[in-house]
């Protein structure tokens, strides 16, 4: 994910957000950069061990699957670690229109907005499957940020990588074509580039779901998918498994 002519330590995101805003969990082999002392201690840095020390303030709750973690509207007042399971978030307008702005996964953070002085949630968080959740306290959270530089590290790359996945969403859904955005999401859903390996995307997620993150109809996931498995980059078994084949959709010009 990089240029010959960038600089040495520069972030290098951000050229193939512009040629083909894939994501940061999509990097090639060719495009990776070695990771420094520095990121290579963010990356060993086991966040779980250490929220089971910071004390009061934190409690696990599970969530079973279709329930509710918050609202929007409701009071944000905690940060939220998904110890295992899957999360969706989703805000809806004034006019009543609902969209799904994300799916997030075991090691992922929620509800961050509260540490940064927002009083009340803009979006609502939904367990998708049976979800184990940390709840951690504003203040809770803010101490142990504070007092643990390593955490706070770690807690930093995840905010900043996951910005910087908003903004090739936004390029993704101004410049690409839906078919481009549809296969883009299931990339990224299969953690593509994480682990060299395509695992099943969270099972029965619904093509309702898929059709309001890339701005389209379900008609037309419909169409897409009956394609993509058509053509073999994807198939059921259960779950929905997607083959690394499918960025050939993506790099496609």
């Amino acid at each position: 994910m990089s240029s010959a002519s960038q600089p040495k330590g520069f972030p290098r995101g951000r050229k193939i957000a512009r040629q083909t805003p894939i994501g940061p969990t999509l990097q090639t082999e060719h495009g990776a950069i070695s990771p420094s002392i520095a990121a290579k201690k963010i990356l060993d840095f086991d966040p779980r061990a250490f929220l089971a020390t910071i004390g009061e303030g934190r409690k696990f709750v599970l969530f079973p699957k279709k329930q509710g973690i918050f609202g929007q509207g409701d009071t944000a007042d905690a940060v939220f670690y998904i110890q295992t399971g899957k999360v969706k978030l989703t805000v809806v307008s004034k006019t009543g229109k609902e969209a799904t702005i994300g799916i997030l996964g075991d090691g992922a953070f929620f509800g961050e907005g509260s540490l940064a002085g927002q009083a009340l949630r803009m979006g609502s968080a939904t367990a998708i499957t049976d979800c184990v959740v940390l709840r951690i306290e504003k203040k809770a959270m803010m101490e142990a940020l504070h007092r643990e530089h390593e955490f706070s590290d770690m807690f930093v790359a995840y905010l900043l990588a996951r910005n910087i996945r908003y903004e090739e969403d936004l390029v993704d859904q101004l410049f690409n074509s839906s078919e481009k955005r549809l296969a883009r999401i299931l990339l990224l859903l299969a953690h593509f580039g994480k682990e060299g390996k395509p695992e099943t995307v969270v099972p029965k997620i619904s093509q309702e779901v898929l059709a309001e993150m890339i701005g389209t109809t379900r008609s037309r996931v419909s169409f897409f998918m009956n394609r993509f498995r058509k053509l073999g980059f994807i198939h059921y078994n259960g779950g929905l498994q997607v083959h690394s084949s499918l960025l050939n959709v993506v790099l496609h010009d």
